[in-house]
């Protein structure tokens, strides 16, 4: 799964991907994995618990990373909107890290838009994918929506889309 990059330290809950208390993401997983969208927070519900969800990663073949690794914040606020990407992700080294990897995950339409153009791939819809071409391998880039919170959905309505992805890539 590749986001596109993490907000500013200061709201961080977590020193792990999805680290803002305010992201979805989380949430999103445990509903999809345990009909709790609680199951990630930590017993003060102030934090998400890193071990438990990076165990639950390990546990199902989930690997995250950011889709830019440098980038310039153009106002003083996490929205993609004023992201500017500065270098993107290096996807041939990744993946050589990864051979196994068959699937990537973008959530949001920056990491989308970020992943694309490394990747020279189609644009898969909302909760669709597309097959493509690279480093060797075919591969399939799913498209997810924004589990940001600046994403007025419901948490269930996302993760309708990530239980389908879910259930093709790593089995519900």
């Amino acid at each position: 799964m590749l986001g596109s990059f993490p907000p500013q330290r200061k709201r961080w809950s977590m020193d792990f991907f999805y680290p803002n208390l305010q992201n979805d993401m989380w949430r999103i997983v445990g509903w999809v994995f345990f009909g709790d969208k609680a199951r990630f927070l930590d017993p003060s519900g102030r934090r998400f618990d890193r071990d438990r969800i990076a165990a639950f990663c390990a546990s199902k073949g989930i690997a995250l990373y950011d889709t830019a690794v440098k980038v310039i914040r153009l106002k003083d606020n996490a929205s993609d909107n004023f992201l500017q990407v500065v270098r993107e992700v290096d996807l041939a080294a990744l993946l050589a890290r990864i051979p196994a990897c068959r699937a990537i995950v973008t959530t949001g339409q920056k990491a989308t838009d970020t992943l694309r153009a490394v990747a020279g791939c189609g644009e898969p819809p909302v909760g669709g994918s597309v097959e493509f071409r690279y480093a060797g391998r075919t591969m399939r880039l799913y498209r997810m929506p924004s589990s940001s919170r600046a994403y007025p959905r419901p948490v269930e309505w996302k993760a309708g889309f990530y239980r389908a992805m879910f259930a093709e890539t790593v089995g519900i």
